[in-house]
């Protein structure tokens, strides 16, 4: 794990070339904070900076930037989980190192593009070409690891996080479109970005930058293409041997690897079973509000996962005040707000793991995968009532009927409030339209926000595109559901999860999040993932052999939850009145803080509102308000 980094100008050679890899490096230093490198080419200006986190290979044999002898050259951040196999299938004499980087250096020198299907891992890698005079650049599957890019003319910029490109950006600007992206989804789509001018390289995908000339391909897409002639019981086994493998597969290092234990379904069992993989000295994270109740504090949960499994636990009590002292620095990693104030819990949990561990392992995923989202069982139980209506509840549309969704209806009893808003307007309407309605964040911002400066761009369009792809049968409502959420909540979830522990220097693995899991999970016809209306029905099936019972059993889980709106109404008011009621947060281009300051005490009780209109304004305090200070830094 890594931060990578490095500038391509074909035009004339740059006497501060070295300068500004250095700016870039200095900037990244927290991704990496065991080793730095710099590469400039002898003939053409080009550079890449490295600064590396090591996990394989500690010795300096896998220093980079790392050459093959042959020309090419490599920077890399993640892991190659299945290096050693693809080290045996390239059959070279003898490796200079015994890290997973040389062997993706020798693969592309062997396979060329093509090597990105042999990769298993999490990754973001740039390579020079030498007789193409051409750079390769490639972002894993799913969007674990970040890739950032800019160009101007024959100038391309690119690096593991926005803050080392900001400096080579003649002003900053907030990018519209995905503004008013944020605004809907709390995330930004299609490779967007919160700043005008810098795109992120979209998961599964590779970039290829030379002479006036900018191309980037897909490589890989997931298909939803059920199986309908395999029994659950066969899903079950196939399943089990794939997670156990995968985790087995991401416990791979020279250094100890911990896990992230939340109390719910997927951390716990991926804990569980990284521990029996574990040398004895296996330790798990956890985080809670012990102030606020059992509804903000977890640990329980995950003290009887840790017992059943005889490992150490870690816990830190979060605050208020903890709240105020790193706020900032959450926002600063981020490089822009994306999704929910979870981000503010895992980084304090982080900064716990980092105290103990170089790797830890989490459960992110398996909402997306299997479905474990309340709002799926709110939209089809709108589609049963509506069918039950029409009377074409058996028309294959649909995998559960009003009468067997109802059991699993009590999941929805704190969302209530979320019910009424949802079916207030457009009731029965067309999938896509009420599955928009369902995830959009900003129907309730109105005067918060100047709407007319973010037109023409329409968020919903991008939706659309998005929700009705190509790779589905458009009758599996389910599969629609969970393939958007995967396609953009997935990867926005995973910046959270790279940043928070990154800022730490800490690497974060998933292993639900692999693709052979991946790829089973969408042969699995949505009767079996969703039975019943049961969230994640198959994997909890699945993980049952791995739970304690009282976890397994619990019907409560919500994630990781943040009492971000108790503390805005209590000991946070002044705090973000003071935010919200600068002189500079007063005149903002898009935002009308005045009004939102005084929306505090209509904010539900987990609306997010509010924390998307506190995480703009610290968003522009860290980076817009300090523009002078990122234009000085390669003066």
């Amino acid at each position: 794990m890594c931060g990578i980094a490095g500038i391509v100008e074909f035009n004339n050679l740059d006497e501060k070339l070295q300068s500004k890899l250095e700016v870039m490096g200095n900037i990244l230093a927290h991704r990496g904070p065991d080793d730095k490198g710099i590469w400039i080419h002898e003939n053409l200006n080009i550079g890449f900076t490295h600064r590396r986190l090591s996990i394989i290979d500690l010795s300096t044999a896998g220093k980079q930037p790392m050459s093959d002898n042959g020309g090419n050259w490599i920077i890399f951040n993640g892991e190659i989980y299945n290096y050693k196999q693809i080290a045996l299938e390239l059959n070279v004499n003898q490796f200079k190192s015994k890290s997973d980087t040389e062997v993706i250096l020798l693969a592309y020198r062997k396979w060329g593009r093509k090597c990105l299907n042999k990769f298993r891992g999490m990754f973001a890698f740039v390579i020079w070409d030498e007789d193409k005079k051409e750079l390769f650049c490639a972002r894993d599957h799913f969007g674990i690891k970040p890739f950032y890019y800019f160009t101007y003319g024959e100038k391309f910029y690119f690096a593991s996080e926005i803050k080392a490109l900001l400096p080579f950006k003649s002003e900053i600007k907030t990018n519209k479109e995905g503004f008013k992206d944020y605004l809907t989804f709390q995330l930004c789509l299609n490779g967007k970005t919160l700043f005008e001018g810098i795109e992120e390289l979209k998961p599964a995908s590779f970039l290829t930058f030379s002479k006036n000339k900018l191309k980037i391909q897909t490589y890989w897409e997931v298909f939803y293409e059920p199986d309908f002639s395999k029994s659950e019981k066969y899903f079950q086994k196939k399943f089990t041997e794939l997670l156990t493998n995968s985790v087995q597969a991401h416990m791979v290092g020279d250094v100890p690897v911990g896990a992230y234990i939340s109390g719910g379904y997927d951390s716990s069992s991926i804990g569980s079973i990284a521990n029996s993989f574990s040398n004895g000295n296996f330790i798990g994270f956890t985080g809670k509000f012990s102030k606020h109740g059992e509804q903000f504090d977890e640990s329980i949960y995950a003290s009887l996962v840790a017992n059943q499994n005889n490992f150490e636990l870690k816990s830190i009590d979060i605050s208020s005040n903890d709240f105020i002292d790193n706020i900032s620095k959450v926002i600063y990693h981020l490089d822009h707000p994306v999704a929910g104030p979870g981000s503010f819990s895992q980084y304090m949990v982080s900064k716990l793991a980092s105290k103990y561990m170089k790797v830890v392992v989490g459960g992110q995923g398996g909402d997306e995968i299997f479905g474990g989202y309340t709002r799926y069982l709110i939209a089809y139980f709108e589609q049963c009532i509506k069918a039950a209506i029409e009377g074409n509840a058996n028309s294959g549309n649909f995998v559960v009927t009003y009468e067997s969704i109802i059991p699993n209806l009590i999941a929805l009893k704190n969302y209530k409030p979320m019910i009424q808003q949802f079916w207030r307007d457009g009731l029965f309407d067309s999938m896509d339209n009420r599955y928009f309605n369902l995830i959009n964040r900003a129907p309730n911002l109105n005067r918060e926000i100047n709407w007319t400066e973010l037109e023409p761009y329409s968020s919903r369009e991008d939706f659309l595109r998005i929700f009705n792809g190509e790779n589905f049968r458009k009758e599996s409502y389910f599969d629609r559901m969970t393939h958007f959420d995967f396609k953009t909540l997935l990867p926005g979830l995973l910046h959270v999860e790279d940043r928070m522990s990154m800022a730490h220097g800490l690497e974060s693995r998933v292993p639900l999040i692999d693709r052979k899991i991946v790829e089973l999970a969408a042969k699995v016809p949505a009767n079996i993932k969703f039975k019943n209306g049961e969230m994640k029905y198959l994997f909890k099936k699945i993980v049952k052999p791995f739970l304690p019972k009282k976890v397994y059993n619990r019907k409560d889980k919500m994630g990781f939850p943040t009492p971000i709106n108790d503390w805005f109404k209590g000991e946070l008011k002044e705090f973000v009145l003071d935010i919200l009621g600068s002189k500079k947060a007063m005149s903002r281009e898009f935002i009308n803080n005045k009004f939102a300051s005084k929306q505090i005490e209509n904010e539900s009780k987990f609306g997010r509102n509010l924390w998307a209109l506190i995480s703009l304004e610290l968003w522009h305090n860290e980076f817009h308000d300090k523009s002078n200070y990122y234009k000085k830094l390669i003066e």
